[in-house]
């Protein structure tokens, strides 16, 4: 039987507003039927706060502190907690909710991604797991940073947090992203992060280090995006069967750039309740 083929898609460094705009117009464009399922990587600058499509802003982002520290903020369209996007690869993979790694539902679908992205970090030497679930009982503040406990199916070492991912669902199509840390950045993100106090935040911080971690913590070298990217292709198509070719954006994603953009960008967007 031939291999299923799929785009794959490398758009490099862009800001937080065109990143999040690209993943809509792969999603919008593949429910219209006019492009393959995708596999994207991208990265980020300035390095940003991406928050969760239902988190409040003003309750859990200290605004002056993103300005201070030169970060950029956007709110994505999956749901979750705040990430911070700096020194990673992030990927996202649109198709169909009726493709057979989509069927099923959310946690299905979550677990047959994982396997995919787990194999692919494996083969960098990283003896990573898939979480089954939230663990430990609830502190009396937590965190709303995404990395600071490993919810279903996320892929961890040792305990500690390695990717954080999201998936909405929306006429029919999932587009899930995640974060694939390569080295934690934890002063910027709970700097920005609201506390009721500064001893609490501290506490915090000092915890989420037992709980998350990155790429280069686990294998003690220096990683390079790029490997990681052909890792994790390589498990799709060994786990799946995937034929991947590469693309570009075409002229229908390229042509909802701008006022996706433009959405990303917006105040209404940002402070939506």
């Amino acid at each position: 039987m031939p291999a299923e083929t799929w785009r794959l898609l490398d758009t490099g460094v862009a800001d937080p507003y065109t990143n999040m705009a690209v993943d809509e117009a792969i999603l919008l464009e593949h429910r219209e039927g006019k492009t393959p399922p995708t596999l994207r990587f991208y990265a980020w600058s300035p390095p940003t706060i991406s928050l969760g499509y239902f988190q409040q802003l003003e309750k859990e982002i200290d605004l002056e502190a993103v300005k201070e520290r030169r970060l950029g903020l956007v709110r994505r369209l999956t749901g979750g907690r705040a990430v911070l996007h700096d020194n990673e690869v992030t990927y996202s993979v649109v198709a169909r909710e009726d493709h057979p790694l989509m069927t099923g539902g959310i946690r299905p679908s979550y677990l047959r991604l994982a396997e995919a992205l787990a194999l692919g970090l494996r083969e960098l030497g990283a003896p990573v797991e898939i979480a089954s679930g939230r663990k430990g009982g609830q502190d009396e503040h937590t965190s709303a940073a995404c990395f600071d406990a490993p919810s279903w199916y996320e892929i961890t070492c040792g305990g500690r947090k390695l990717v954080g991912s999201a998936q909405t669902r929306k006429g029919g199509v999932v587009l899930q992203h995640g974060s694939i840390v390569i080295a934690l950045n934890v002063d910027d993100l709970f700097a920005v992060l609201k506390m009721p106090s500064e001893a609490v935040r501290q506490r915090l911080k000092d915890k989420f280090y037992h709980q998350a971690c990155g790429l280069e913590d686990i294998l003690g070298r220096r990683v390079e995006g790029e490997e990681i990217k052909a890792g994790i292709a390589r498990a799709f198509t060994r786990l799946y069967g995937l034929e991947f070719i590469r693309g570009e954006l075409t002229d229908g994603e390229k042509g909802r750039l701008d006022e996706l953009r433009a959405k990303y960008a917006s105040k209404d967007w940002l402070e939506r309740r």
